[in-house]
């Protein structure tokens, strides 16, 4: 076999063997489906939580904070992972054969640096977790105010509406909303089938989605200004069950 023929022949192998780490990165990406999955069950819970006790300071809610904390940091380390194994596999690729001796090596070194560079604070910021707080914060408050309690500091405008089925409209559908959805920007709420279907024509046909609220000047609304409430989800369901009660 000349030179040539085994230079070739060693590319072959090299890219063979890349290959077989995309499918193990989609494993691990699946993963991270799972573990959001997890951290919404775990947001539930404390929601029923705060509900059946009326504060944040349970020691069970306190665990399931540090549950959410240890969630986010699994999740936070797998993109670490990821993004490692990404770009050492692009840089071996323009490399000569040989380097494909050194890819473990180079990846467990890249991986290190960016775990160390994750701080607690990192983890805390994590887009579930800064949800969970909040989320756990004007469930307290609603509670606390449907009880009649002293409340702190007043209701945020987002979840100051009354217990009327006028209010849980979704205005694209003009039904009860079962997922709401509140725009960042105008503070609206949106059922999520509706609005992310209306986004998506919308950018097909390249044009921008407005705000469908009467009134409302924002006339470009991205899926990316959504994010879900379950405050104001579970206030949907508790509407349904006082109205099926009476």
């Amino acid at each position: 076999m000349s030179a040539s023929e085994c230079r070739s022949s060693c590319s072959c192998s090299r890219e063979m063997s890349l290959n077989t780490i995309q499918p193990q990165l989609s494993s691990l990406k699946t993963c991270q489906t799972d573990i959001s999955t997890g951290m919404d069950i775990v947001s539930e819970v404390a929601l029923d939580l705060v509900e059946a006790q009326a504060t944040d300071d349970s020691p069970g809610l306190k665990k399931l904070d540090q549950m959410m904390l240890e969630c986010a940091k699994l999740d936070r380390e797998i993109n670490c992972f990821v993004e490692s194994v990404e770009q050492m596999v692009a840089q071996v690729r323009h490399e000569p054969p040989d380097a494909m001796f050194k890819l473990k090596d180079s990846v467990k070194e890249r991986f290190a640096e960016r775990t160390a560079a994750v701080s607690d604070a990192d983890v805390e910021k994590h887009s579930k977790v800064v949800a969970f707080r909040d989320s756990i914060r004007k469930s307290l408050q609603q509670v606390n105010q449907m009880a009649g309690g002293s409340v702190e500091e007043e209701l945020d405008e987002d979840i100051a509406v009354t217990q009327s089925q006028t209010n849980f409209t979704c205005p694209l559908t003009q039904v009860e909303m079962v997922n709401p959805m509140k725009n960042k920007k105008c503070q609206h709420y949106y059922d999520q089938e509706a609005i992310l279907s209306v986004i998506k024509m919308k950018h097909t046909n390249k044009k921008k989605c407005r705000c469908p609220v009467v009134g409302c000047g924002n006339m470009d609304v991205k899926e990316s200004d959504l994010e879900s409430d379950p405050v104001m989800r579970r206030m949907i369901q508790n509407y349904k069950r006082q109205s099926g009660k009476s």
